[in-house]
């Protein structure tokens, strides 16, 4: 399973993180930070009667498609991404930081955050209490917590160390087992994820979200995340109670993404700021 892969991979790439000095250097880094934005607020203060609110993905490859735009073989313009997202109406941004797998990069995440006043998760796959530093240390808002990549026990200390230093978490699910984990184990959570796309075929099915969500509390704010490509899945989100979709490859790979985005919130004027 690619998930598998990728932890392992970001477990090896942890090792040769483990110095003091380096997380001395992150925590000297964090002390010069702004302060986060409330990722869950923003995203509870800017959803519609008409559509849940966007987290738009700032993100250049996956591991089933590669680049997401062949120009981005030469060019990825993370900055002109996320201006556009902005633009056009997203509530926050995701930053894939992943390099290996997403040719992601952390330095994405910290130069759209000094550039806009918009919220951002840190997507990342989470198995060490650097990352964390890491995230904070680049002015990341919110950082992701994959139920099938932690055990019980990670999970309830990541969660710890993420509200420690202010930032939101997004748990994110699968099935009825993980969201029954975060449920039972921890009540507090505020930010709980859907994620459509199975682990092992990365095939996206809107209904595991639509089958999830009854079982979730009513004081939980619900994040659709993947499989969500036109305004009819939106439509179907908002009458399924969902408060947030997080969406990134129908963007990125769009003709013009300010018109898509448009499109999926349910926007009828053109603007002259398409890209």
């Amino acid at each position: 399973m690619i998930l598998d892969q990728i932890l392992e991979h970001k477990k090896a790439e942890l090792r040769h993180k483990q110095s003091r000095s380096y997380l001395a250097n992150l925590k000297a880094a964090i002390r010069d930070v702004a302060p986060p934005l409330g990722f869950a607020v923003t995203l509870e203060a800017t959803r519609t009667a008409t559509s849940p609110a966007l987290i738009a993905e700032v993100k250049k490859a996956s591991p089933s498609l590669g680049l997401l735009r062949a120009e981005f073989s030469e060019k990825f313009d993370h900055l002109a991404i996320a201006r556009t997202f902005h633009a056009h109406g997203a509530s926050a941004v995701s930053v894939l930081t992943d390099k290996d797998f997403f040719q992601g990069d952390l330095r994405y995440l910290v130069e759209i955050k000094k550039a806009l006043p918009i919220p951002a998760l840190n997507k990342e796959f989470m198995v060490g209490e650097v990352q964390f530093y890491e995230a904070r240390a680049h002015d990341a808002d919110a950082v992701l917590l994959i139920v099938a990549a932690l055990e019980r026990r990670q999970l309830m200390d990541f969660y710890a160390l993420a509200t420690e230093l202010g930032m939101d978490s997004l748990f994110e699910t699968h099935h009825e087992q993980e969201l029954d984990t975060i449920l039972e184990w921890i009540p507090t959570a505020r930010m709980i994820g859907i994620n459509n796309r199975d682990l092992n075929t990365f095939t996206t099915d809107l209904g595991v979200t639509f089958r999830l969500a009854k079982r979730i509390p009513a004081d939980k704010l619900i994040v659709s995340e993947s499989g969500i490509h036109k305004r009819d899945d939106v439509v179907r989100l908002v009458e399924a109670g969902i408060h947030a979709m997080l969406i990134g490859e129908s963007l990125i790979r769009a003709e013009h993404t300010g018109d898509k985005i448009r499109e999926l919130l349910g926007i009828t004027s053109r603007s002259s700021q398409s890209a």
